[in-house]
């Protein structure tokens, strides 16, 4: 790793909290999703009961921040004040790929910091797939892991990101094979996790096949990676990955799309991310049979100013859902799966085309 690897993170962490690097046309599919309102709840709002089990762990919402930075003076900062409000609001954390630090013990404490603030939170470590395949194994893995007493790893997948970065690497050969040897040996669960293109059911199938003991599908409809390296090479506009930037700034499959068929063709947890913004979302996503839902750009915005600002943005997500919940009639979660849903316009279409069954979520909780 060279110094290169700190400065690219630091441009990453300007650009998403500067520039608009979200998708431009595309969105994440739930605008189509629809509750059927229930006039006639029969619950007590206040007595709705919102906490939920992963690998062992309570989270008092099933709300998580997405794995953003680290490696970075910046990253210190921001990662503190989400620690501290996700260990007060009872909810978890990813930290951003740990490479950096794993190669240069000086970068560590951006990350560690995030134990010393969330001593009970659920904290998840962050690998690159790729870096799998150019000389990582289980060791590093395992130090990313100890890095931060994490409670789960996650092996993130960012395939556009390598192809449209200068200092990309595409050589992702033999990546599942290592994803499969990496699960087999860690004591933590193992998390694969998509940056904003999506999962489909073909290749959630292949994970949980290789060992995986859950899938964050981080769709299209949130940051474009693709967008973030069109902002880096703004100041070479006839470089090849500029244009790559701009070509691809929408690729990838909607975080709706990619929930329901990855929750339909695996039996693992799915933790749903990719443009979520508010708890309605949260709610549809859940719906859909996400055990854990996630975001992470709000979140950026709401840390680079401090833990107050970051818990209460959290908050008002948890009441969001709350009031969504109370809506349909959803004591808990596991009853906000049994609630109707109707799938209209280019997610029905899109789910239809790939054999999802829109009409059976309709259905559901007819008596």
């Amino acid at each position: 790793m060279s110094e290169e690897t700190p400065k690219r993170k630091a441009e990453h962490i300007k650009i998403c909290l500067e520039e608009k690097a979200q998708a431009k046309q595309a969105t994440t599919g739930f605008a189509d999703v629809h509750f059927v309102h229930r006039a006639l709840p029969e619950i007590d709002k206040q007595k709705i009961d919102l906490s939920t089990y992963l690998f062992g762990h309570k989270f008092n919402a099933p709300i998580i921040v997405e794995a953003m930075t680290g490696g970075t003076a910046e990253a210190e900062k921001i990662n503190a004040n989400i620690a501290i409000a996700v260990e007060k609001l009872g909810l978890g954390m990813g930290v951003g790929s740990q490479r950096a630090a794993v190669e240069n013990p000086k970068q560590t404490e951006t990350f560690t910091v995030t134990r010393k603030k969330a001593p009970n939170a659920f904290l998840i470590a962050n690998i690159g797939g790729v870096q799998l395949v150019h000389g990582y194994g289980v060791r590093e893995v395992k130090k990313a892991v100890e890095m931060i007493d994490a409670d789960a790893v996650a092996i993130h997948l960012n395939a556009l990101q390598e192809a449209v970065q200068p200092e990309g690497q595409t050589n992702f050969e033999g990546i599942l094979e290592k994803i499969c040897e990496v699960a087999g040996e860690l004591d933590v669960p193992v998390i694969v996790k998509e940056t904003g293109c999506g999962i489909s059911a073909e290749e959630a199938k292949k994970l949980e096949a290789a060992g995986v003991q859950a899938i964050d599908v981080g769709g299209l409809g949130g940051t474009s990676f693709a967008a973030v390296e069109y902002f880096r090479t703004e100041e070479d506009p006839s470089s090849v990955e500029h244009f790559l930037g701009e070509v691809f700034w929408d690729w990838g499959i909607p975080t709706a799309v990619s929930l329901a068929e990855t929750t339909q063709a695996v039996k693992i947890p799915v933790v749903a991310s990719g443009g979520i913004r508010d708890g309605s979302e949260v709610a549809k996503a859940l719906a859909f049979g996400a055990s854990l839902t996630g975001l992470a750009q709000p979140v950026l915005e709401a840390a680079n100013k401090g833990a107050l600002e970051t818990e209460s943005l959290l908050s008002l997500l948890i009441e969001e859902l709350q009031n969504v919940m109370f809506l349909v009639g959803a004591q808990n979660t596991l009853e906000l799966v049994k609630a109707p849903l109707v799938i209209r316009g280019e997610t029905g279409r899109w789910l239809k085309i790939r054999g999802i069954d829109i009409k059976g979520y309709a259905k559901r909780g007819a008596k």
